[in-house]
């Protein structure tokens, strides 16, 4: 899949892949929910957070696509009218420093759904707040002790295994980060 910002100006629904807080707080109107799997990228915590879960003085970890592998989270229909205001609110929200680029993919709508291209928000490797390869153990001492302006890191990762909880899905690789919390 290549980089680059998709080009949306066609007046047609958009859906959009949430895989970490979106699942739990979407924060736009949609007109529908599906749960969804994407190939090709997985979530990971690889983005240093000194705005929304974290200070500069104390950076959170938040959660990031990265290449390879696969991730089931959730699409959400937008309609039409309110896809220009959407994604100018999502650009706001996961935008901040530099931490993800919008592009588009495929994902497969599960429980007899197709395959439909989606707005998906992936890690920049090249950004100053990438952090691939943390260990558990690191990642659970970033979380446990910061706060941003969004709230508490570990809220972030606790509601975010909730919500994958209550579309039955397990995130080993999460909650081996949450096991690790003091």
């Amino acid at each position: 899949m290549a980089w680059g910002t998709p080009q949306m100006t066609s007046p047609v629904p958009l859906l959009v892949f949430g895989y970490g807080s979106l699942i739990w707080r979407p924060d736009f109107s949609h007109l529908s929910a599906h749960p969804a799997w994407l190939h090709g990228w997985h979530r990971s915590f690889c983005i240093w957070s000194h705005h929304h879960r974290g200070t500069a003085d104390l950076p959170g970890l938040v959660l990031g696509l990265r290449p390879g592998g696969s991730c089931r989270g959730m699409a959400f229909r937008i309609e039409a009218a309110a896809r220009d205001e959407v994604l100018a609110n999502l650009d706001a929200r996961e935008l901040v420093a530099g931490e993800y680029r919008r592009i588009t993919g495929r994902v497969r709508l599960l429980g007899g759904g197709g395959a439909e291209e989606a707005v998906l928000y992936v890690a920049d490797r090249a950004a100053p707040v990438f952090c691939p390869g943390l260990s558990p153990d690191r990642a659970a001492a970033a979380i446990a002790r910061a706060t941003g302006i969004s709230g508490a890191n570990r809220a972030y990762l606790v509601n975010t295994l909730a919500g994958l909880k209550a579309m039955g899905v397990r995130d080993r690789g999460l909650e081996a980060v949450a096991a690790l919390l003091p």
